[in-house]
């Protein structure tokens, strides 16, 4: 799975650091979406499929 975020979409909502703060954080100055994992382990796969769906934004995509 690759992980990739489109910061011009995010609203700085911050679902995908709450839910998986192992793949996602929020810019300091900006709030904004960033990707700290892109390419995650099976084992982090529920936790990234949920950041995607729940983002208000949809900001977020994942590729198998």
């Amino acid at each position: 799975m690759k992980i990739v975020a489109d910061r011009d979409r995010c609203v700085g909502a911050g679902q995908c650091a709450r839910i998986a703060p192992e793949l996602f954080d929020q810019g300091q100055d900006d709030g904004l979406v960033v990707v700290l994992n892109a390419e995650p382990d099976e084992s982090m796969l529920a936790e990234a499929d949920e950041a995607v769906d729940l983002c208000p934004a949809g900001a977020l995509s994942a590729d198998a």
